[in-house]
């Protein structure tokens, strides 16, 4: 099976994918096997493989999964933004919101680290992540009428990624990120 193959997964298909989240975010990609996959789940390997044919393709549908969640979270976070300007600080407004529930940092940045391979089907789905996020910053940028707004999405990228690397410091970041990013974006729009 493709690593971008979908297919509707069977109940088991479920368990294992419940459990190689909890798995892969909790211990790390690499420090988790198939056979405690399998066991966390309830299933045989023979079943993990005949789901997803790999563990990198299961890694794979674990990231899928992570980044649909996180983009549907980002996307109805500008939606309900008030205004435009408003709208260029709602992917930090989300990691606000992800972040009580996700306590180790990010999964991309940890799978990017984890597995440096390009080839690694992962590694596409995590820097495809955030690639998406930089166009994001980017498209609401100009929507907001910043003139340069190129720069301020790398700006803005640099400032979400730093609170995301540091969450596990448990330094409060993100609020300092949030008003450093405020503060770009009100310098970078006009009123």
């Amino acid at each position: 099976m493709d690593a971008t193959e979908t297919r509707p997964l069977t109940a088991a298909g479920r368990r294992i994918a419940g459990a190689a989240e909890e798995l892969f975010y909790e211990r790390g990609i690499t420090g988790v096997g198939v056979d405690l996959i399998a066991e966390h789940s309830g299933v045989t390997k023979r079943t993990l493989y005949n789901q997803f044919g790999s563990k990198d393709h299961l890694v794979a549908a674990y990231l899928t999964e992570r980044d649909r969640r996180w983009r549907s979270l980002v996307q109805a976070t500008v939606d309900a933004s008030a205004t435009p300007r408003d709208a260029v600080l709602a992917p930090f407004e989300a990691l606000a919101t992800w972040s009580a529930t996700n306590t180790r940092g990010c999964a991309f940045i940890n799978a990017l680290a984890e597995l440096p391979d390009p080839a690694h089907p992962a590694h596409h789905i995590a820097t495809a992540q955030k690639l998406w996020l930089l166009d994001l910053f980017e498209t609401l940028a100009a929507a907001a009428d910043c003139p340069a707004p190129t720069s301020l999405a790398r700006q803005l990228l640099l400032l979400h990624e730093g609170a995301l690397a540091t969450q596990p410091l448990r330094l409060d970041t993100l609020t300092e990120a949030m008003a450093l990013a405020r503060s770009l974006i009100i310098s970078a729009t006009p009123h």
